[in-house]
């Protein structure tokens, strides 16, 4: 069976900072990669002269750009307003329908239990939690369940178990993914996102120190990893 994955974020350029080096990985061995952006990233920048208009233009663009140098076939925007995601019905049907469209076998998200870090003085964005739990929500019970959303079953879109969930997590990893052939691309499709960095080469340094962290803590150890909690999900009865 073909791998397909689906990596959800929040916003544009959440994907590429936390897993693009996995789902690189994952499309050099074969498989089919999506990307869904769920906000419209019209609050990403301290530039209050940019109309929001032009901002989400120039954000989608990144992300395309950087989506086309892993290789993933599409990349799904919605237009939930940057800063106001909340895990809602309408947020959720959007969701279930990109999963029940593709029909990934894993899908990526992040961890909507991080709601800060200590020790990297880090805070995390709501957006980003709400993005994990609703795609949590979604791949388990909603995506599956053939009660939920039927208007969706008018469209031809059935029903779909997904097979496995990576959950981006700094602190709680207990699953890395090897990509120590794939940083390099990584670190490009960062680039990418010209508008959100002001010191682009500090920027990937430091992303680069992360991953390099995170190969430490795999067993064996890795030159570069990115790091997951990993749910198997069981398939019905």
């Amino acid at each position: 069976m073909k791998q397909i994955i689906l990596a959800i974020g929040a916003h544009p350029d959440d994907i590429d900072i936390g897993c693009s080096g996995t789902v690189a990985k994952f499309v050099k061995e074969g498989a089919d990669a999506f990307y869904l952006v769920l906000t419209d990233g019209s609050k990403g920048s301290e530039d209050a002269k940019i109309p929001n208009r032009e901002l989400i233009k120039i954000r989608q663009a990144e992300q395309q750009e950087a989506a086309d140098l892993m290789g993933v076939k599409q990349v799904f925007f919605l237009d939930f307003v940057d800063g106001e995601l909340e895990n809602t019905p309408a947020l959720r049907k959007q969701i279930v329908k990109i999963i029940r469209q593709i029909k990934p076998t894993t899908v990526i998200c992040w961890d909507p239990t991080l709601f800060y870090d200590a020790d990297r003085m880090f805070i995390n964005h709501p957006d980003h939690r709400k993005s994990g739990e609703a795609t949590m929500d979604c791949v388990y019970p909603f995506a599956r369940n053939a009660r939920t959303f039927p208007e969706l079953l008018d469209e031809g879109l059935e029903p779909h178990v997904v097979e496995e969930l990576l959950i981006m997590s700094f602190g709680k990893a207990n699953y890395f993914v090897d990509i120590s052939e794939t940083i390099d691309k990584k670190l490009k499709a960062l680039a990418c996102h010209k508008s959100q960095f002001n010191d682009i080469k500090k920027f990937t340094e430091m992303i680069r120190g992360m991953n390099k962290m995170a190969g430490q803590k795999a067993k064996p150890k890795l030159k570069f990893a990115e790091g997951f909690i990993r749910i198997t999900l069981r398939k019905p009865n």
